[in-house]
């Protein structure tokens, strides 16, 4: 019952994006690139290509050979463009100048460390970081690993959204005044600005991977 509310919950938002949309190879273009921030900011302006036409004296055709990235604009149209959008000049050229990081991780090699908090017998490896990126978003991913001398800690609270995926052992773990029983496969996703943590080791050793993500400004 309580998996058809959640399908019926999901269903009824909207997912804007497309996972499989491919565009990082032809963002390599710079036409191109140009081409998509001028078609955002003008749909973030709420501005038509016929209006923004009669802004900047440029025909709509002129126009959509640009958003398309058919055509090399000069400084002249990118300036008027710019204008006109009240943007700055080299937001135009974002995209293309963006570089997108990954970081591989290998078995094992997940760098050990000390959360704020942690306490005795929680082991935190960090998965991988990505500090300031275009995104506004920095995400944190953990493998936390708890044993028999693992202190129960059901206090943590921190910034941002949490996500709790269950591999090994079983847990009971509280987020709020509710508690829930993690099994391996389980997921648990939260606000994590409200007290939370394992409250119950009920089968150890327990493995489970934490992604927190909270806003760069944080």
């Amino acid at each position: 019952m309580k998996s058809e509310v959640l399908e019926n919950d999901i269903s009824t938002v909207a997912l804007s994006q497309d996972p499989h949309r491919v565009r990082d190879e032809r963002e390599k273009i710079l036409e191109v690139a140009i081409g998509r921030e001028v078609r955002a900011y003008r749909r973030q302006k709420g501005v038509t290509v016929a209006e923004l036409s009669k802004l900047t004296g440029l025909s709509i055709g002129m126009l959509s050979k640009i958003e398309n990235g058919n055509t090399s604009p000069s400084l002249t149209t990118l300036q008027t463009l710019s204008n006109a959008l009240s943007v700055p000049l080299t937001a135009f050229f974002r995209r293309f100048e963006e570089t997108r990081d990954a970081v591989h991780t290998k078995s094992g090699e997940g760098v050990e460390m000390e959360r704020d908090g942690t306490r005795a017998g929680h082991q935190y490896n960090l998965l991988g970081h990505i500090g300031s990126n275009a995104s506004g978003v920095v995400v944190e991913p953990y493998l936390i690993s708890l044993t028999e001398e693992s202190d129960i800690f059901p206090t943590f609270q921190h910034e941002g959204i949490e996500m709790l995926y269950m591999l090994e052992g079983e847990v009971d773990y509280r987020h709020g005044n509710k508690i829930y029983s993690l099994k391996p496969g389980d997921t648990l996703f939260f606000d994590a600005d409200a007290p939370h943590g394992p409250e119950v080791l009920i089968k150890l050793p327990a493995r489970y991977l934490s992604v927190i993500s909270y806003s760069q400004a944080t």
